[in-house]
């Protein structure tokens, strides 16, 4: 048989033998996409979606269609970054959602303790300086209670210094909230852990607290230690 007959052969086996078993695709399937390139993203942030009513931006896409929103998309208090880290270093044992009520819980003591403290100021003026929003307070005490600076031991002459060195923002973010929740864990056996991490946070977001002072403590040892601080490019 000649050669020429043989690929005839074995090409009509593949076309159709091989290909048509079910299972079996004769090429690769091909991603299409549903909806048209003109389709905008939708916006699921809340504050980003009352700034752009307030501006009026919201107003210019009000004909502009709008791709559906994925299921995984909500307008949840967990679905903000720095509570979803927030929550991820809280959680122990992968009890995820044990994690998110005693937030929840912690929130909830804010609130009451922000209120409570709002009804018996009689000053106006000081009145509207409390603030009641137990978010806001959450991300203004993660805030102050970022260091700036950490030490770093590297050695020179046989001596280990401790170098200040500036802080990535990440690492000043882990810093500041496992800080929080184990100045939460240090507590009285007989108060729960959502009313310390309450008391924490509000002083905190006060610029006040166990947790402040810590911050503060890091960066007089980094000043203490600024003449080491030519080493790193050592």
């Amino acid at each position: 048989m000649s050669t020429t007959r043989l690929r005839f052969l074995a090409k009509s086996f593949i076309t159709d033998g091989l290909l048509r078993v079910p299972g079996h695709l004769s090429a690769p399937p091909v991603r299409h996409k549903i909806y048209s390139p003109l389709y905008l993203a939708p916006i699921t942030d809340r504050k980003k979606l009352e700034q752009m009513i307030e501006s009026g931006e919201a107003s210019k896409l009000e004909s502009v269609p709008i791709l559906p929103a994925l299921t995984t998309d909500n307008n949840s208090i967990y679905s903000d970054p720095v509570i979803k880290k927030f929550t991820n270093y809280l959680m122990r044992d992968g009890k995820k959602t044990r994690a998110q009520m005693l937030l929840l819980k912690t929130f909830e003591r804010i609130k009451r303790y922000q209120l409570e403290k709002y009804h018996k100021e009689e000053d106006p003026a000081e009145k509207a300086k409390i603030e009641v929003d137990p978010l806001k307070i959450f991300h203004c005490a993660i805030e102050n209670c970022k260091p700036l600076l950490q030490l770093t031991k590297i050695k020179r002459g046989g001596a280990t210094y401790q170098v200040p060195i500036p802080i990535t923002p990440n690492r000043s973010s882990f810093l500041a909230m496992n800080w929080l929740i184990e100045a939460g864990r240090e507590k009285d056996r007989k108060i729960v852990w959502s009313q310390q991490m309450a008391h924490e946070l509000i002083n905190a977001a006060d610029n006040k607290g166990r947790v402040v002072k810590r911050k503060q403590d890091l960066h007089k040892l980094c000043e203490a230690n600024r003449a080491y601080a030519h080493y790193r490019w050592g």
